[in-house]
């Protein structure tokens, strides 16, 4: 594993950059296939700091990869297939092979194939923290779905919920809507299967998460759709600490936050120094370590795989 960090990618135009997310560069390779590479940037309340967390963007396509083929039995992903003789390189430009671009791409990168992508961020929530908390305490609801009297922070709820929200464009901000607004976006049929699907999905992974010592409180999927054979494929990241929220079975408690494998020690940190939303910021050595370690834990923890 290169211990370079690569905070932006660059492939001087050999294949043409499509997007830029706060994480991941996308690349298209041809009009069925695309290169995701995903960088060591780190956002915190929707901005994206200065300096990176080396490693971050391997971690984050390693557990991706473990979570797709656990969950290959239950549904299709848009992985493009690589034989165990051959490496991302053979399905890309020879030019590519050179070194300043394979410590871009080797062990962070992603080749996939191209869907539909449907326009919703689906969440699903199996306990009541974050904004959904928020809400609950205002109005007993979670995204206008009414809840249980007396929930607690933290608790878990009675079944997991779909609670979807917008996929927003780059630099603006997702919004939590109705599942009737997401079928108004989709449509009742395909909403339906999404709220199954990411159901089910979600059981099978929280319980074999809890079985290594991790809670996943709630999490974001992604879905495409196969336009030919009308099959939901799971694309984007899958189960990392940048899309859920990662808990310790051994050290929760209800009734209080918990503390999490991902961006707690940044965030943290930003809104003690009254620096919640601001630009243009730095993370000081020891956030960034601290930040590293919790996505190395989640990683090994869930895996069982020791980093290196």
């Amino acid at each position: 594993m290169s211990s370079a960090t690569i905070a932006k990618t660059d492939l001087d135009g050999i294949l043409p950059l499509i997007a830029r997310g706060k994480v991941r560069d996308i690349y298209e390779v041809d009009d069925k296939t695309l290169l995701f590479i995903a960088s060591d940037r780190i956002s915190a309340y929707d901005v994206i700091m200065n300096n990176t967390i080396p490693q971050k963007g391997a971690l984050l396509t390693k557990l991706s990869e473990f979570w797709f083929s656990f969950l290959s039995s239950t549904i299709r992903n848009h992985l493009v297939s690589i034989p165990h003789n051959k490496t991302i390189f053979d399905f890309l430009p020879e030019e590519l092979k050179q070194e300043k671009y394979r410590l871009q791409i080797e062990g962070r990168s992603l080749l996939v194939q191209r869907f539909k992508t449907i326009p919703l961020e689906v969440i699903v929530r199996g306990y009541i923290t974050g904004s959904a908390w928020k809400e609950y305490c205002k109005s007993g609801t979670v995204n206008g779905l009414k809840q249980l009297a007396n929930l607690r922070e933290s608790e878990k709820l009675p079944e997991a919920i779909f609670t979807p929200s917008t996929k927003a464009e780059q630099g603006e901000h997702d919004e939590n809507i109705s599942i009737q607004q997401a079928s108004e976006l989709v449509g009742n049929e395909l909403c339906s299967r999404i709220e199954e699907v990411a159901l089910e999905l979600y059981i099978k992974c929280a319980k074999y998460a809890e079985s290594k010592g991790i809670i996943i409180a709630d999490t974001k999927f992604e879905f495409g759709l196969d336009e030919q054979t009308n099959e939901l494929v799971l694309i984007d990241e899958v189960l990392t600490p940048d899309s859920s929220r990662f808990w310790n079975l051994a050290s929760y408690k209800i009734g209080e936050s918990q503390h999490s494998y991902d961006k707690q020690f940044l965030r943290d940190w930003l809104t003690v120094n009254n620096l919640n939303g601001v630009g243009n910021v730095s993370m000081p050595d020891d956030i960034v370590e601290k930040t590293r370690l919790k996505y190395i834990e989640a990683f090994e923890s869930l895996t069982g795989q020791k980093w290196n």
